[in-house]
C-alpha cells in the first residue's frame, strides 16, 4: 500500500468526515425502524460494516503473509502487522454490537451459534499473531512464524462468513439471502443503500487509518535504526 502524499491525506480526512456524519444520517434519521425490533435495530448499521472490515483487514493481512513467506521484507512485515491490529479492534466491535444485538433479538448476551464461536476463534487467533510478533529474535524469522499464523486465520474468514449457511442456524441472520440457496431473506432497500454507505465510510476508515498507522510505524523504526547506531558508536 503505496503512502499518500500530504494533498491526498487531506482529501481523504476530507472525504472521511463529512461521510461519517451522513451515515449517522441515514443511519438514525433516513432509514426505518424496524417492526420487530424497533429503534434498536439501528445497531445492525455498525456491525454489519465492522465486521465486513475485519474480514478485509484479515484477508489484506493474509496477502502481505503469503508476500513475507515468499520474501520477508521490513514493508511487508509492517503493513501486516497494522492491518491485523485493526482488524482485532473491529472484530471487538463486532462482536460487542453482536452482543447487544442479540440481547434485543434472542434475549441473551451470547450463545454458542456457529457464527458467534467461529468470529472468537477468529479474534483469538489474531491476538495470537500480534503476540508472535513481538516476539525476541531476529525480525525474519519472527516474520515468517508469524506469516503462519496470519495464514490461519486469514483462512478462517471465509469459515466465519459460511457458518450461517453450512450450519444453516435458525438464530443468526443471513443479510444477503436465506438458507443454503441463498433465496429469501435480505433488507429493504432503504435499509440496503444505508447499509451500504455505512460499510463504505468504514472501508475509508480502514484505509485512512492503515496509512497513519504505516506511517507512524516507519518513523518508529527510523527512530529505533538511529538510535542503534547512537549506542554502536558510544560503545565503540
Amino acid at each position: 500500500m503505496k503512502q499518500p502524499s500530504g494533498f491526498a491525506e487531506r482529501i481523504m480526512y476530507i472525504l472521511l468526515v463529512p461521510a461519517m456524519f451522513i451515515s449517522l444520517y441515514l443511519i438514525f434519521i433516513w432509514s426505518p425502524i424496524e417492526k420487530q425490533m424497533g429503534a434498536s435495530q439501528k445497531i445492525f448499521y455498525f456491525h454489519v460494516s465492522t465486521a465486513w472490515v475485519a474480514f478485509l483487514a484479515f484477508f489484506v493481512v493474509g496477502f502481505y503473509c503469503i508476500m513475507t513467506l515468499k520474501k520477508p521484507t521490513e514493508s511487508r512485515f509492517i503493513k501486516a502487522g497494522i492491518s491485523a491490529e485493526i482488524g482485532v479492534v473491529f472484530t471487538t466491535i463486532t462482536l460487542l454490537t453482536g452482543m447487544i444485538w442479540g440481547k434485543s433479538a434472542w434475549n441473551t448476551w451470547w450463545t454458542w451459534e456457529p457464527r458467534l464461536v467461529t468470529v472468537l476463534i477468529l479474534l483469538f487467533i489474531y491476538i495470537a499473531y500480534l503476540f508472535v510478533r513481538k516476539m525476541e529474535g531476529s525480525w525474519e524469522k519472527i516474520a515468517k512464524l508469524s506469516a503462519v499464523f496470519g495464514i490461519i486465520g486469514c483462512i478462517n474468514v471465509p469459515i466465519v462468513f459460511m457458518a450461517i449457511r453450512w450450519w444453516n442456524t435458525k438464530l443468526h441472520p443471513v443479510v444477503f439471502g436465506e438458507g443454503k440457496n441463498q433465496s429469501g431473506g435480505g433488507v429493504e432497500p432503504d435499509m440496503l443503500v444505508t447499509l451500504l454507505f455505512c460499510i463504505a465510510t468504514i472501508t475509508l476508515l480502514y484505509v485512512f487509518l492503515m496509512w497513519k498507522g504505516i506511517e507512524i510505524e516507519k518513523m518508529r523504526l527510523t527512530v529505533r535504526k538511529a538510535k542503534s547506531k547512537v549506542i554502536e558508536k558510544l560503545a565503540s
